[in-house]
């Protein structure tokens, strides 16, 4: 079916900034975005559509949501008969973090057999490794798995279930993965099986932490949440009664500005800090009690 593309052709700094907002602006599902360099000092984002949106649709809203910045786009086609979603991963490498590789499909045969692949095909949920937020929780998982093993692993706002996926690849265990989202929960089992963790993750539809699985999975040694600073900041308490004694929390999605706020939130439930990543403008913090 037809599919409508806006590209922008932009530096390296605007781009990543441009991509990270429209991640925000555009309802889940609802395009695939994707940065990449093309040339020195040039890079391109672009940003596919569902087959039944108009271009002109597609464009304004890329418009609105930019505001100056939209001054970058050089094109608003639609591509006939297009895997769009393929497509809108082509300029995208694999994406190191520690032992771990992300990749998509397009990549498979570039993976060296020395580390942890988990390809992630599209952005049908958040969460391709091509993201600080994403990177900086795989870089500190890496790190705690180095440090000791986690029996009760807890993914809270899995989306395409990365981060589960990572951990329960590395131990060869059970890793729970839950999401709000009914479509990410799917999608997050379908990656874990597509990567050969089906049988170590359990991806479940839950809107709160009232969720049975929860008590039945925790109290969890490990949790980790890639979201948003606002839902961060209001999961502190139930994050901290979930978390088992000596566990460990790792939590990103929020930008470096936001990180005090966070910070402060954990701090009152007696979690503090032990490590910060920052990529991209972007924090992701490690805490424990």
């Amino acid at each position: 079916m037809p599919t409508p593309l806006v590209r922008l052709r932009l530096d390296e700094a605007t781009a990543k900034r441009v991509a990270d907002v429209l991640e925000d602006v555009f309802a889940f599902g609802e395009v695939s975005i994707s940065a990449f360099e093309t040339s020195k000092d040039d890079w391109t984002v672009e940003i596919f559509g569902g087959p039944e949106t108009p271009v002109e649709e597609l464009a304004q809203g890329v418009r609105e949501a930019l505001g100056p910045e939209a001054t970058g786009v050089v094109e608003a086609v639609t591509i006939d008969e297009a895997d769009w979603i393929a497509k809108s991963l082509e300029g995208l490498k694999p994406v190191p973090a520690g032992r771990f590789v992300v990749h998509g499909a397009h990549d498979r045969d570039k993976i060296p057999p020395d580390v942890i692949g988990i390809e992630i095909e599209a952005a049908l949920a958040f969460g391709t490794g091509h993201h600080g937020t994403t990177r900086g929780c795989l870089l500190a998982i890496d790190e705690l798995l180095g440090e000791r093993r986690f029996e009760r692993v807890l993914d809270l706002g899995s989306g395409t279930g990365v981060l589960a996926i990572a951990i329960a690849l590395a131990q060869k265990a059970p890793a729970l993965a839950t999401d709000i989202d009914e479509v990410s929960a799917r999608i997050a089992q379908e990656n874990a099986e597509a990567n050969g963790a089906g049988s170590f993750v359990q991806s479940v539809h839950a809107t709160g932490f009232d969720h049975p699985v929860f008590a039945d999975r925790g109290p969890f040694d490990l949790i980790v949440a890639n979201i948003l600073a606002g839902p961060l900041v209001d999961l502190a308490p139930e994050v901290a009664a979930h978390l088992a004694d000596g566990g460990r929390v790792v939590l990103s999605g929020l930008m470096n500005a936001e990180e005090d706020r966070v910070r402060q939130a954990y701090a009152a439930q007696g979690l503090n800090v032990l490590d910060a990543k920052r990529l991209e403008g972007w924090s992701t913090l490690t805490l424990a009690r």
